[in-house]
């Protein structure tokens, strides 16, 4: 398994934990070395400028005119530079010999001492050696005459590099501890942060997987706060209590469609029933009973069919479409619509008078909506009334002149299975208008029913669908493929 399979295997926590650890570590690891090299070189440059302010003259001049120069230093040498600076100093010639004047060991001498004694261009020069018995030295070289006229001779003054190594291992070693408990402590932090941060997601956890084994959806998490986990448990606790709204809605629809269900099964399981005892005794029923009780079955049956449909179209959901999207023209839809309504409602007076008005939508469904208002209408409308029908600017309104609905019962006409006290005897199940309002509201608009606007007796059910008087203009065709034409093969 590779390094990043195993890391995505880790628990969040124990993820979240190491990459505060490591983020930590590379930090503490990048100050520290950052802080190393500018120590040492803070340390290098003092070692040079202390070489180069060393002042050895006075000495030098000494050796030169008592004329001991020696190439090495005596057995037990003084301690008036080597004592006081740790310093090693010795004069260099231009033909690369050495005059020892200071110190516990000599220096190498290098071309650049050569060339610097030699008085050549450069007056002195800054650069590492090692003396025969291994020691690292810093070494500073400078032109000089014991006086003006004299032959030019070199300096060279040197001090261990142990002077900055020293330290540098000490402060490399006291580093490295602190990094140490730094990454160590970085990593704890880090385990508390992730245990604390991520405890409304165990929480939230806890909670999924309650919903899961009991699928209570009353579970609330605490979301107080602005940040994300915060939103997170708004969002969670927004999800659990749509999920029990339409819980409680499919509930409702199915308990309401039983109690729909059961008068229509009870009169048709009756009727049924009587036929079926007079053919197993031989008692003929009437003709004429017989006749009502088939066309009592052929209703009920007829009844069952619709609100089965009509169940049908509200169990579908919202976002679900019952056909192809399209512009539509609206004022057709609503004049098929009114025709059947006439066939319904022979008695009635129909006035109609519809502008043109296009809209995008199911055109089953929009013309199933128009005929369920329009239904209403005739449905409470008294013989010899008139229902009036207008569509002006995308508003479909239907005015009938019947009994009308109580201020108190219009929040109510779009539920489902609602049904006024008064239209409790009359046939239907209560849900056209809940099909009505859902599609309306799928095509963009909404529906409503009032009082009419004149004081008049009836009721005005309203339909407002946005769209344009104008059919949005057709993309033409493309042509049609000429024929074919021979292919031409050019002279080679």
């Amino acid at each position: 398994m590779s390094p990043a399979a195993r890391f995505r295997g880790l628990p969040l926590r124990s993820r979240l934990a190491l990459l505060v650890t490591v983020a930590v570590a590379l930090a503490v690891a990048a100050v520290a070395a950052v802080s190393w090299v500018m120590v040492r070189a803070q340390l290098r440059d003092q070692l040079d400028s202390s070489l180069m302010s060393t002042n050895v003259s006075a000495q030098v001049l000494r050796t030169i005119r008592d004329g001991a120069c020696v190439d090495k230093p005596p057995s037990q040498p003084g301690q008036e530079i080597a004592g006081n600076l740790n310093a090693v100093v010795q004069i260099v010639t231009a033909d690369g010999n050495h005059c020892w004047v200071s110190g516990t060991t000599t220096l190498p001498v290098t071309t650049l001492d050569k060339q610097i004694a030699a008085g050549g261009g450069r007056t002195s020069a800054l650069h590492d050696a090692t003396t025969a018995d291994g020691t690292e030295m810093r070494v500073y070289t400078r032109t000089a005459q014991a006086q003006p006229g004299s032959p030019v001779f070199g300096i060279s003054v040197a001090k261990p590099l142990a002077d900055v190594d020293k330290p540098l291992s000490t402060l490399a070693w006291v580093l490295l501890l602190v990094s140490g408990i730094g990454i160590v402590g970085a990593g704890a932090a880090g385990l508390w942060v992730a245990r604390t941060g991520l405890r409304p997601v165990d929480e939230l956890t806890g909670a999924v997987e309650h919903i899961a084994r009991t699928e209570d959806l009353t579970v609330r998490i605490p979301d107080e706060g602005d940040d994300e986990i915060a939103r997170l448990s708004r969002s969670f606790n927004s999800m659990t209590a749509a999920l029990a709204s339409s819980q409680e809605r499919q509930a409702q629809l199915i308990a309401d469609a039983g109690h729909e269900l059961r008068t229509p099964l009870t009169s048709l399981r009756t009727n049924i029933e009587l036929l079926a005892r007079s053919e197993e005794t031989g008692r003929a029923i009437p003709p004429e009973d017989r006749k009502e009780l088939l066309a009592s079955v052929k209703a009920q049956m007829t009844e069952l069919a619709a609100l089965i449909g009509d169940l049908q179209e509200l169990s579908r959901p919202d976002a679900a479409s019952p056909g192809p999207l399209g512009v539509v023209a609206l004022h057709e839809i609503a004049g098929a619509a009114l025709s059947r309504a006439r066939l319904r409602g022979p008695e009635l007076e129909f006035h109609s008078d519809m502008a043109p008005w296009y809209v995008r939508g199911e055109a089953a469904a929009l013309e199933r909506a128009v005929v369920n208002v329009l239904d209403n209408a005739v449905k409470f409308s008294p013989p010899g009334s008139t229902v009036v029908v207008s569509l002006r600017a995308g508003e479909l309104t239907v005015r009938d002149h019947g009994p009308g609905i109580p201020a108190d019962d219009l929040p109510h006409v779009f539920e489902r299975f609602w049904r006024s006290p008064s239209a409790r005897a009359l046939p239907g199940s209560g849900l056209g208008l809940s099909i009505v309002a859902r599609t309306v509201l799928r095509a963009g608009g909404t529906a409503e029913l009032r009082a009419p606007r004149d004081g008049g007796s009836g009721t005005e059910a309203v339909l407002r669908i946005p769209g344009a008087p104008n059919p949005p203009p057709t993309p033409p065709l493309p042509p049609p493929p000429g024929p074919a034409q021979p292919s031409v093969v050019p002279d080679q």
